[in-house]
């Protein structure tokens, strides 16, 4: 206790001998607000992994910038193309204008309409309906590699879709319901066994979805039962047509073991049934009732260096094609020295052959024959990509891919009471390597520039030997050897926005009737877009500025030179 006594009065007089020194020197008021704190020196650096390491690489990020709606037609020629996707009624700034419509007429009778408006219930409750109306109404040149006296077409290929999308978030879990109708007409090319086709489709979807990362388990789950009816079968038989109903089922949880991994298993079952038909005499089936079911399980790691999906595509089918297949699903990518990536993919699985991937490959198709799922083997591919500098990404990579029961078209002919010639549509397996280059650069939101270009080299079984000693293999006439891409988007004035677009895709089979190639396809495409008032701006857009011939579809040209304009709507 003495000593403890004797330490405190030392401490006490050495503090008093302090004080009374400070107090004698001369007071500098240059230091009254100047705080010196010094913090004991800690050899241990808190997460030193993390010093000097950059965050993850995203491939082809995009600066943020102002939210604005779409204001570009969709392509004349390319109207018969991939179905529409539904608006999900997400929004990417909470800012934006709830309200957009847009419509514009052209030469060919090019008809562009849209309209958009998200109602915002409540906080938690979301409303999203949606509209769209495209297409074309024009006379239209044949090839004219078909006879040598030229022949007309008047050709028409309208297009509606419409959406509504219903998102509540609960605490832990969003609910989104969801309605789709889809409408094509168009009519056939002349001497054909059809005139006319409507394709109509619609569908019921339910979603769950988990929110809450506190959760041991996120998940995903939704069903949906989608209905599609075409008028005119696929069949030589009279004009009847046949219905396609399916229920699709899928679901996906996953578990996280630390920070950094994961494990998940996906599963997808789709329930087929076809409205029976009848095919000459006899009855044939060309679409079977069927089930499918895939499962995926797989594991995720993502750190500083690396980001690994491993898993694998497991698929079963009851009746439809082979039983069971299996194909990898692996994405390495390792990410070093700033903003470089080696990557490594691997992939695989069902595509199943539904009425509406069918529209998506050609709408203008009369299948004959049985129809089963396409699967893909496998697509792989490695790769290098970087962003040497802000702005700047370019992306090197070399593939393979294999394709079982690989759709391809073919010209068909019935002679009789329902004469007429139509494209006809068979599968075969088909091999091909690739190589090629991607390139995009942004500076601010006054330019950007986008092209890519990649080589094909295909192969298939089972090809055709002419009798005039010309080796030819239908399953490759409408393959790519080339395609090549170009992007252009300027901003001269902020009220100004100018674009260029070109695509190019050069096929190397040569074609039955000619023992020539088809034409390539040269798309020039210039765009404008002008913003008058606030929320108000006019566009126009222009396809095919060189007036070259081709076509996208087997024996079905495209617009000449074509443009829609009008204007636009925000609010």
């Amino acid at each position: 206790m003495k000593r403890n006594h004797y330490i405190f009065l030392g401490m006490a007089f050495i503090a008093l001998s302090s004080t009374a020194q400070a107090q004698t020197q001369p007071k500098d008021t240059t230091l009254n607000r100047t705080v010196i704190v010094e913090q004991e020196y800690n050899p241990i650096i808190m997460d030193a992994s993390k010093v000097n390491v950059l965050p993850k690489v995203e491939e082809l990020a995009v600066n943020k910038k102002e939210v604005e709606y779409a204001i570009s037609s969709t392509p004349a020629s390319d109207i018969p193309a991939g179905t529409m996707q539904a608006y999900t009624g997400k929004e990417t700034q909470p800012v934006s204008k709830p309200g957009y419509v847009r419509l514009g007429y052209g030469n060919d009778n090019n008809l562009d309409a849209y309209a958009n408006y998200l109602f915002r219930l409540s906080g938690r409750d979301k409303l999203n309906v949606n509209f769209n109306m495209t297409g074309m109404n024009s006379t239209l040149d044949m090839p004219s590699y078909r006879t040598s006296k030229p022949y007309k077409w008047d050709a028409f290929y309208y297009r509606t879709r419409a959406n509504v999308d219903y998102l509540h978030q609960f605490g832990r879990i969003d609910l989104n319901v969801a309605g789709h109708f889809g409408l094509s007409n168009f009519n056939y090319r002349p001497a054909s066994i059809f005139n006319k086709q409507k394709f109509t489709s619609g569908d019921m979807h339910v979603g769950l979805k988990s929110t809450d990362e506190t959760l041991p388990l996120q998940f995903r789950a939704e069903t949906n039962l989608m209905l599609y009816n075409r008028q005119q079968s696929y069949t030589m038989a009279d004009n009847v047509g046949v219905t396609e109903t399916m229920i699709r089922t899928k679901a996906d949880v996953t578990g996280a073991i630390n920070e950094e991994q994961l494990i998940g298993i996906a599963a997808e079952m789709n329930n087929l049934l076809y409205d029976p038909r009848q095919m000459g005499d006899s009855k044939e089936t060309l679409f079977e009732n069927r089930t499918t079911v895939n499962l995926n399980p797989y594991y995720e790691l993502s750190n500083d260096s690396w980001r690994l999906h491993i898993g694998a595509n497991v698929d079963f089918s009851f009746k439809g094609g082979k039983s069971f297949y299996a194909s990898p699903d692996i994405d390495i990518d390792y990410v070093f020295s700033d903003s470089y990536v080696l990557y490594a993919q691997a992939t695989g699985g069902r595509m199943l052959n539904d009425f509406r991937r069918l529209e998506q490959v050609n709408p203008y198709a009369c299948f004959s024959n049985l129809i089963t799922d396409t699967y893909e083997q496998l697509n792989a591919r490695i790769g290098f990509k970087a962003s040497p500098v802000t702005g700047l990404w370019f992306n090197l990579f070399g593939g393979y891919q294999n394709l079982k029961n690989d759709l391809y078209p073919f010209l068909n002919e019935i002679s009789g009471g329902h004469s007429g010639v139509f494209t006809d549509y068979a599968q075969t397996n088909s091999y091909n390597f690739q190589a090629g280059a991607q390139l995009s650069y942004a500076y601010k939101d006054l330019f950007s520039f986008s092209a890519d270009a990649t080589y094909y080299h295909w192969d298939a079984d089972d090809p055709s030997i002419d009798s005039e000693t010309v080796n030819y293999n239908e399953a490759l006439l409408m393959k790519p050897q080339c395609k090549l891409g170009l992007q252009a988007e300027a901003r001269p004035i902020p009220a100004l926005l100018l674009n260029i677009g070109y695509q190019y895709i050069y096929r190397g089979e040569p074609y039955f009737f000619t023992k020539e190639k088809l034409p390539a396809v040269s798309n020039l495409s210039l765009g404008v877009t002008y913003h008058l008032f606030k929320g108000i701006s006019i566009y126009a857009k222009a396809d095919n500025i060189l007036n070259k011939e081709y076509q996208y579809y087997l024996d079905y040209p495209t617009q000449g030179i074509n443009f829609v304009g009008g204007l636009s709507f925000q609010f």
